[in-house]
């Protein structure tokens, strides 16, 4: 996990992790977008709908803020993408977001390193 990818970030159940993976920040997720609700993705893919996501290790917090789209598809079994750009596929949760993995704190991506680490990441529509 190096934090480094300028223009994504991306959550996984996957267990692994290969060196071109530098916009993941967490492996063995227990959620995909496939286990997020409909209810959730209804409101994600409103037009003015701005998501937060809280990322948590070791007291150690972080904030992501990007918008939703009524053209997400979201459907992917394993992954969770948030982009800055607005490039959409069936992995994106949400688009123009104010940092990628490279504007995480390297106090959090050090914490995030460590494979016994736990991750708390919380998703909020407003």
């Amino acid at each position: 996990m190096t934090g480094a990818h300028a223009s994504t970030i991306e959550i996984t159940k996957e267990t692994h992790l290969t060196k071109e993976g530098n916009c993941i920040i967490a492996v063995g997720a227990d959620k995909a977008i496939d286990d997020l609700t409909s209810q959730f993705k209804n409101a994600l893919r409103r037009g003015t709908s701005r998501l937060t996501m809280l990322i948590e290790a070791d007291q150690i917090i972080e904030t992501i803020s990007a918008v939703g789209s009524p053209s997400l598809i979201l459907e992917h079994p394993t992954d969770i993408v948030v982009r800055k750009s607005g490039f959409i596929c069936n992995r994106t949760l949400a688009l123009e977001a104010d940092k990628a993995a490279n504007g995480l704190s390297r106090k959090l991506v050090s914490k995030l390193k460590n494979p016994e680490q736990t991750v708390i990441i919380t998703l909020t529509i407003h």
